[in-house]
């Protein structure tokens, strides 16, 4: 069985080149020591000049590293080899086009470049540069050359304005995206164990309308979804994810689809259905609509004193009637007090082939929350316990049981 207990070891070396986007490294910097990782700081020379080593020092609460350490008479064993076999993780951000190009060929010529020499670590990679820069046959080139190495993690670039006043590709991920991949290949420790797999997810709660205005719903953010759609992401799927009126982005890579109303996502969760391996439903979906909808907006006067109401339709029922064999797909049951009374006969009514039963009266989980709490449950009667954790870990571990049950 898959354990849920969380890797001891959590040594990450951020690595800095050259260019303005480093400024942007002191937040992640400070995200990881706050997370409990241990970090260590790599500059480059070009890099010192967008950003000092102290401030990354002060961050990390440890010294920041130079090509003058790399040089320095060597005491115990060299630096690069000695931060090569510490680092659980390399990520290196902003990567540019000058160290993409020294990777992508094996250049060892500062410390960067021979500590990722010295290493057998995961690599995550978020380059920064001109749209010009980066679209360049030389660079892309270099780019999926490296990324056929499987050590190497690519982040997509953004689009937007530069600081170089162009508007187009070449951004950096922001640092909240790089954290989050951060933690993905910590649990993960790099495996790509979902490549290949197609991955639908849904998220969010519905919303069911009486009138422009009002609307029956519920207290469901996504973010469980959203959680779901960057693990199965980090892990090597190809991700769909349906989701409702959201307050986030969709992450780079996933094929995102706006929907509104159960009906809505019917109809959406139907026609995608065909291309899915593995069906995760986390969205809170509706159980009732009101019976009448008006198109303009009701007096007040005119509210009905009793909503007539009229039931939607149940999505997840339907797709464990028609689903195919080889497809899997995955529940979730929010509920208060006893959660694993109705999750089981959920589990058995809607054919599913496991279920995730989670706690929405616990403080510190539930709708809203970055945290949660759950029993995983599957048909073959299984039940493990996940522990608070966050989302995202949470995701990880229902793909944990997934993995893990499709090698039985």
């Amino acid at each position: 069985m898959p354990s849920f207990i969380n890797p001891k070891s959590k040594k990450v070396i951020v690595a800095i080149c050259g260019g303005i986007a480093a400024y942007k490294v002191c937040e992640l910097v400070s995200s990881l020591f706050k997370s409990g990782v241990e970090v260590r700081v790599i500059l480059t020379n070009s890099a010192q000049e967008f950003i000092k080593p102290l401030t990354f020092a002060t961050l990390s609460r440890h010294q920041a590293y130079t090509d003058e350490h790399f040089w320095q008479p060597v005491y115990s064993q060299p630096l690069h080899i000695e931060l090569g076999e510490w680092a659980d993780l390399i990520v290196i951000a902003p990567l540019t086009a000058n160290t993409l190009a020294k990777l992508a060929y094996g250049m060892a010529d500062n410390l960067l470049t021979n500590t990722v020499l010295a290493s057998t670590c995961p690599v995550l990679l978020a380059p920064a540069m001109n749209t010009d820069m980066w679209e360049q046959v030389a660079v892309q080139r270099n780019w999926q050359q490296l990324l056929t190495d499987k050590r190497f993690y690519g982040m997509q670039t953004g689009s937007g304005l530069l600081a170089c006043d162009r508007i187009g590709a070449g951004r950096m991920a922001e640092p909240e995206e790089i954290f989050v991949y951060i933690q993905s290949l910590l649990h993960t420790q790099g495996k790509r164990d979902l490549s290949g797999k197609r991955v639908l997810i849904s998220a969010g709660g519905t919303r069911e309308y009486l009138d422009p205005v009002r609307f029956i719903g519920n207290p469901s953010t996504g973010k469980m979804g959203l959680a779901l759609a960057q693990a199965a992401l980090h892990r090597g799927a190809k991700v769909t994810l349906v989701h409702c009126p959201r307050s986030w982005d969709a992450p780079l890579g996933v094929k995102a689809i706006s929907v509104v109303s159960a009906a809505q996502m019917q109809q959406v969760m139907l026609e995608q259905l065909g291309n899915a391996d593995i069906i995760v439903m986390s969205a809170a979906v509706a159980d009732v609509k009101p019976r009448d909808y008006s198109v303009e907006k009701l007096p007040k006067r005119s509210l009905p004193e009793n909503l007539p109401l009229t039931p939607v339709p149940d999505i997840v029922a339907e797709l464990g009637k028609i689903k195919q064999p080889q497809q899997l797909l995955i529940g979730f049951a929010a509920q208060t007090g006893d959660i694993i009374t109705p999750a089981k006969e959920k589990l058995q009514r809607k054919k599913l082939d496991a279920i995730v039963a989670n706690p929405i009266d616990k403080i510190g989980s539930g709708f809203g929350s970055d945290h949660n709490q759950a029993v995983f449950l599957d048909k073959e009667g299984r039940e493990i316990e996940i522990p608070p954790c966050s989302k995202l870990e949470m995701a990880h571990y229902v793909f944990d049981f997934v993995v893990y049950s499709r090698r039985q």
